[in-house]
């Protein structure tokens, strides 16, 4: 018995061409199959032709989905398949009749191919053969040859996760790099399979405005294989990739991280991701003098974090691995990455609100906290709200923002109680923090507490915001 293949049709205002698609694709000389239209959210009539269509057509079915994009419409459709096989069909072309089933006989006889293709045919604004070169896995990194029109395995699907739903783009690319990341390779048959319909205003033409999105993301997600066959990232001008990386150099210290994935929680200068319990933050590109200076001179921000996160033990998130990418010898990328802190809040969250949960407590906390800073010699040079980390009971306390540490022989009463002047909070909050640290520290409160109110930030006075 043949293996059932299904056939998915994600439908966005394709009304005047669906019938003839679901044409063609009955008038497969292949059996078993089922065709699964999946309507997202058109504002046309779209889902009304479809239904019509299929209400007469047994083989056939609709779904229908609030607009969510051709990913998650295939996605959708997919995992309602029950076929072995899956053909992703847009809704405005069509297929040869001979097609898949030359197609199923590959992927029966040849368990290495993962996808199966072939020749294609371009129609309406444009009518000749889509001549796509040959398949080679370096080629793909660089850019697409496998028309989302061919033949997978719905197990292989599973595996890698499906399409990918983020806006990137490309999203076939994206998905034929994740099959071929699990090994082996793709097949084009030598025939006119695949009619492919040129229109204006098509998905096609508006993706090559995000070139540099889909460029990203493919780095992002992909870093692993184009490292494999491009010898480092695909670069914007994607032609040049490999002979761009034959000038750079990449070094990670520590562990395995996959530095471009997981939610993004903070962007600014510098980006912090998030993946399960591992944090990464991605330093800013420096400029072209600093570059030279952070790739020949002195250490970077990247590896000094994770330097001094060694060094300081249990005082801060525990280090995992460091990454630097250079070009010609200049610092061009670093970043660095930690397990998730146990402190869920910023002290930030204690500015301006006298009545935070055990408020008092944490202040203590972080005041005693700073002694056993300063007793290590220890100087955070950007002590400030952003960068003291705490629990809900100040039961734990943690720095972060570790390149600008400086580690002393010793510390002076007055240098000490200067690191407190960014911490931009009320006069009340102060003193206790400032007695919390002289009792640890064997000074005088009074002295302490007169002291840090008095030294504030110059740009926090400038700015008239000392909150005193």
């Amino acid at each position: 018995m043949r293996p059932l293949v299904s056939i998915i049709i994600p439908l966005y205002n394709a009304a005047p061409y669906i019938e003839e698609t679901l044409d063609s694709v009955l008038a497969s000389s292949y059996r078993p199959i089922e065709v699964i239209v999946v309507d997202d959210g058109s504002k046309d009539d779209s889902l009304r032709v479809a239904e019509t269509y299929c209400q007469k057509h047994t083989l056939c079915r609709v779904l229908s989905q609030p607009n969510a994009g051709v990913s998650a419409a295939r996605n959708h459709a997919i995992r309602e398949a029950k076929g072995k096989y899956i053909l992703p069909v847009d809704a405005d072309d069509k297929i040869g009749a001979t097609f898949i089933e030359h197609a199923v006989e590959v992927l029966e006889r040849q368990a290495e191919i993962r996808v199966v293709g072939c020749r294609a045919m371009m129609f309406g604004e444009v009518n000749k053969e889509w001549k796509l070169p040959p398949f080679r896995h370096a080629l793909l990194a660089r850019k697409n040859m496998i028309p989302v029109t061919s033949l997978f395995r719905r197990s292989d699907w599973a595996q890698v996760g499906g399409f990918c739903e983020s806006d990137i783009y490309r999203e076939d690319w994206d998905f034929w790099l994740s099959l071929m990341e699990l090994g082996g390779t793709f097949y084009k048959l030598d025939e006119i399979g695949l009619y492919y319909r040129v229109r204006k205003g098509s998905r096609r033409a508006a993706a090559k405005q995000q070139k540099r999105l889909i460029v990203d993301a493919i780095n992002r997600r992909h870093s692993t294989y184009m490292q494999q066959y491009l010898g480092g990232p695909l670069h914007y001008h994607r032609s040049w990739s490999r002979f761009l990386n034959c000038f750079r150099s990449e070094k990670t210290v520590g562990g395995d991280i996959r530095w471009q994935e997981g939610d993004i929680i903070y962007q600014g200068r510098n980006t912090l991701r998030q993946n399960g319990n591992i944090v990464t933050k991605s330093f800013a590109i420096p400029p072209l003098w600093r570059g030279i200076l952070y790739g020949v001179f002195c250490k970077s921000k990247a590896r000094r974090s994770y330097e001094y996160a060694l060094r300081l033990g249990g005082l801060t998130p525990v280090p995992i691995a460091y990454r630097e990418v250079r070009f010609l010898g200049i610092l061009r990328e670093s970043a660095y990455a930690c397990k998730a802190s146990e402190c869920s809040h910023t002290f930030n969250e204690l500015i301006g609100n006298p009545q935070f949960p055990n408020r008092s407590t944490i202040l203590q906390a972080i005041g005693r906290f700073t002694a056993l800073l300063h007793q290590r010699g220890v100087l955070h040079k950007d002590y400030s709200g952003g960068n003291i980390l705490f629990t809900t009971d100040g039961s734990r306390i943690e720095i972060v923002d570790l390149n600008r540490i400086r580690f002393c022989h010793g510390i002076s009463m007055n240098q000490g109680l200067r690191n407190f002047e960014r911490l931009n909070i009320d006069r009340e909050a102060l003193t206790i923090m400032a007695k919390a640290y002289a009792q640890a520290m064997g000074y005088d409160p009074d002295y302490c507490s007169q002291y840090i109110i008095q030294h504030r930030w110059h740009k926090h006075i400038k700015q008239g915001i000392t909150h005193l």
